[in-house]
């Protein structure tokens, strides 16, 4: 899916550009893609598309990988635990934000009765 209001998500690099860009092979961004790590675009024709976010995330992988000494199951691992805490940031920051309605509406009321 495609954010206009993010250009990071914007695709724009063929296969051998990105490649090239992280200093992998194409076949490796292929494999990338068939275990689920990287989902990059697809053009009218078929042509893969990546997105400087896919570059990013390409390059993370390579880190994971190359700095931190762990195979690609390792990664993958990592990089969904990231994706599982992003997700359960942003709900928690919603069910903050729910509660602090509730509060903005009852309290008042409450408050009133006490004056009683």
């Amino acid at each position: 899916m495609v954010d206009e209001r993010n250009p990071d998500h914007e695709p724009c690099y063929v296969i051998s550009v990105a490649a090239r860009m992280v200093g992998m092979h194409a076949q490796s961004l292929r494999n990338y893609e068939r275990q689920g790590l990287i989902s990059p675009s697809r053009s009218r024709g078929r042509v893969r598309l990546y997105s400087q976010s896919d570059v990013d995330r390409l390059r993370y992988i390579q880190r994971l990988m190359q700095d931190l000494g762990l195979n690609l199951a390792g990664a993958e691992v990592v990089m969904r635990m990231n994706e599982r805490l992003r997700q359960m940031e942003r709900e928690m920051a919603h069910l903050r934000a729910e509660l602090q309605a509730y509060r903005d509406r009852v309290l008042p009321a409450v408050k009133g009765r006490e004056t009683d």
